[in-house]
């Protein structure tokens, strides 16, 4: 049987939800509140996508297997001429081909 959430657990959740509760109202309240983006702040802006792709591929391409590396190389490459579909399904097939023919 589990065990029922201890009060300091409870207050944890708690705070961590009002958290980011706050930091991702905050920055919504700032963006609207000025009447225009000062250009430092939109170059910042712009660099998000870029730096959360980078955190979720880079640790699954240094810790994978010989698979993943080659899987991802491959859906780089078909990404730099094709749309992201395609990428998808190049990255899916490299993967599959290198674990169940090659045995990666």
């Amino acid at each position: 049987m589990a065990e029922p959430i201890s009060m300091d657990m409870a207050f944890l959740i708690l705070a961590a939800a009002v958290a980011t509760f706050l930091t991702r109202i905050g920055g919504y309240v700032l963006i609207n509140r000025m009447k225009t983006i000062p250009p430092r702040m939109e170059q910042a802006l712009n660099a998000v996508p870029a730096a959360v792709l980078t955190t979720l591929v880079a640790p699954a391409f240094f810790d994978g297997g010989w698979d993943v590396k080659i899987a991802m190389l491959v859906a780089l490459v078909v990404s730099l001429r094709y749309p992201g579909l395609l990428m998808l399904v190049a990255g899916w097939a490299a993967a599959m081909i290198c674990r169940h023919l090659l045995g990666f």
